[in-house]
């Protein structure tokens, strides 16, 4: 069925001619590469695109064949990947949309794009069906997997929810606030650590004019009555620097600009102060022409004529030049006040690194075999294969974990061999050890800090080398996830602490066994319940564990059994038990279970004696 818009008016030719206007800007985005030999493969993509799509519209009525076009030029262009993530980007919803198969795909362009195709299918089915939290976090998870098969899946994919976020209008109300969270839950954040600075940036303005609409609106206003004003501050304040740096023979580019709609309103909020008193509006971007071996210098250069001119901010000076961000991002941050008492950051980083800020993971792979070592984002992929092989299977707590990891500040720390590790900001010697190995995690009781003695969660700071103490008697405790932060140590803990859980099943059985023999009462499902009941314990693994470690013993189970509660329990226990369940008093199940519910959303369950089963009462994704 075709849907048109109220206003919108189909003209087929002039459609025809706008059709190719797009694809020639496609072309233009993707540069000199277009004259490659692969063009002819994009043409033929281009040419399966239009008649896959060929009587099928957009939700604003126009062609839905602007949507591939415009997605991939956005690959191209703005994201600059190659002529494969260009075909992906033009069939991304053939095969969804269109009777067209994987296997026409793979038949027509062989297996790597079949394969981005069948990924990018997966996706949006993912995201067509998804109802619960649950399946919101699931999808993740999913999304995860495909971006460790081929991270050009990812990209892609970014770049379809850009443009879809940019023809948001279209759609109803309901639709428009279920896409912007979305975005801003998932996309954002992986656009952010995958070094799409620029399209995170409009994916978080873009969620918020739906998700906030009358917050995005008065902000956007506010901005556009000062625009006159900015644009002259920023230009008297780079005028200086230009001078200066031309005259030491610097080849440089100096962009003024402001910060964005999203950040200022998170600034408005963290410090709770009004538009007016937002007084960091400003920053200012030095890139500079050097070669790849004299940018270090060469940045410090500009910074140490930037800071002749402006005083600095204490503590504002960022090297991310000599220690990059995990997601491959390297610049010199600064903030200095300007004569007439403004502050303003300061960006100065190389035309390598800017486009590595621009262009995230797409440029990393370009400069990836100049440089004779992993890069940070190698590392961060590596580190999202090996949690996504953790045993784990509660999705929501995937999630939770991997968001602690996926927006975090980021510390630098050395090994004892002067090894550098990047953690995230608040992380510990805990989680130290679990990023060099998870048995050195599991067996760890302390750690040498700069030479001096501390407990596990003692709270590392950039710069501190970091030894760890051993021992093979340790095993990994409950309380370690009050302190672990980062998603991979807080996942092994939790596994290890399950396969201990289970190991003490057998032997807190046997004793448990033991105690109800002594004081005669039959050892069944239904006494073990109330024995969870009465001492407030989730499950029956968790009582066994209790009872190997002492915590639950003969005179607890005494005591459980000679309380009243409308009755004696110990009379009511030991009858016959032959009876029906419907003969037992209210008061001895239903009302406990209230209680236990009540107090922290737990449940008791009963269940199978070896495993858990996850409570339906988890809390929806915020």
């Amino acid at each position: 069925m075709i849907e048109t818009a109220v206003n919108y008016v189909i003209d087929p030719d002039e459609e025809r001619k706008e059709i190719l206007k797009r694809y020639r800007n496609l072309l233009s985005a993707w540069g000199k590469a277009s004259e490659s030999k692969n063009k002819r493969l994009v043409r033929k993509a281009f040419n399966l695109a239009v008649t896959a799509h060929k009587d099928m519209r957009r939700k604003s009525g126009e062609p839905y064949i602007y949507h591939p076009l415009e997605v991939a030029r956005i690959v191209a262009g703005e994201i600059g990947l190659g002529e494969t993530s260009i075909i992906g980007a033009l069939l991304h919803d053939v095969v969804e949309d269109t009777d067209y198969t994987i296997d026409d795909i793979r038949r027509m362009f062989g297996d790597k794009i079949a394969s981005i195709i069948d990924g990018l299918t997966k996706i949006k089915e993912i995201f067509d069906h998804t109802s619960s939290s649950s399946q919101q976090a699931e999808n993740f998870r999913k999304i995860l997997l495909t971006l460790s098969d081929d991270v050009r899946v990812i990209l892609i994919k970014l770049a379809d929810r850009l443009h879809n976020m940019r023809t948001l209008d279209a759609m109803t109300g309901e639709k428009q606030l279920k896409i912007a969270s979305e975005t801003i839950y998932l996309f954002a954040p992986l656009a952010h650590r995958l070094g799409l600075y620029a399209i995170k940036t409009e994916l978080e303005d873009l969620a918020l004019k739906y998700t906030e609409p009358e917050v995005y609106y008065t902000i956007t206003s506010k901005l556009a009555e000062s625009e006159v004003s900015r644009t002259r501050f920023i230009n008297k304040f780079i005028y200086p620097i230009k001078k200066a740096l031309a005259e030491q023979g610097l080849k440089v580019q100096i962009i003024g600009r402001e910060k964005s709609i999203y950040s200022i309103w998170n600034k408005m909020k963290a410090k709770q102060i009004p538009f007016e008193e937002v007084f960091d509006l400003f920053a200012v971007r030095i890139v500079i022409d050097a070669p790849l071996e004299s940018e270090k210098y060469l940045c410090w250069q500009a910074y140490s004529i930037v800071t002749d001119f402006y005083n600095p901010k204490q503590n504002r000076l960022r090297d991310w030049i000599s220690n990059p961000k995990a997601n491959g991002y390297e610049s010199l941050h600064t903030t200095v006040m300007s004569h007439t008492g403004q502050w303003v950051e300061v960006q100065i980083r190389s035309k390598r690194m800017n486009e590595i800020a621009e262009k995230g993971y797409a440029a990393h792979w370009k400069y990836k075999e100049k440089v004779n070592s992993e890069s940070g984002i190698d590392q961060w992929l590596n580190k999202i294969n090996e949690l996504l092989q953790q045993p784990d299977s509660n999705a929501l707590a995937f999630l939770d974990e991997f968001k602690l990891n996926l927006f975090a500040d980021e510390i630098i720390v050395f090994t004892p061999k002067g090894e550098i590790k990047t953690l995230p900001a608040k992380s510990t010697a805990l989680d130290f050890a679990y990023s060099i190995h998870s048995e050195i995690g599991n067996q760890s009781i302390g750690a040498k800090v700069n030479h001096r003695l501390v407990s596990l969660n003692h709270r590392l700071n950039n710069g501190d080398q970091v030894e760890m103490i051993t021992s093979k008697k340790q095993t990994p405790k409950p309380e370690w996830m009050d302190y672990a932060v980062t998603a991979r140590a807080r996942s092994v803990i939790k596994e290890a602490i399950k396969e201990q859980r289970r190991k003490f099943t057998e032997e807190g059985k046997r004793m448990l066994e033991g105690y109800f023999k002594e004081l005669n009462v039959e050892f069944s499902r239904h006494h073990l319940l109330r024995l969870q009941e009465c001492n407030q314990i989730a499950s029956t693994i968790d009582l066994y564990y209790k009872v190997v470690h002492g915590e639950i013993g003969l005179k607890e189970l005494k005591e459980c059994m000679h309380q009243h509660d409308k009755g004696n329990w110990l009379n009511i226990i030991t009858r016959p038990f032959t009876r029906s369940r419907a003969n037992v008093p209210h008061s001895l199940g239903d009302d406990m279970r209230e209680k236990m519910q009540k107090k922290k959303g737990a449940e008791v369950r009963q269940e199978d004696e070896t495993g858990y089963r996850i409570s339906e009462c988890c809390n929806p994704i915020p």
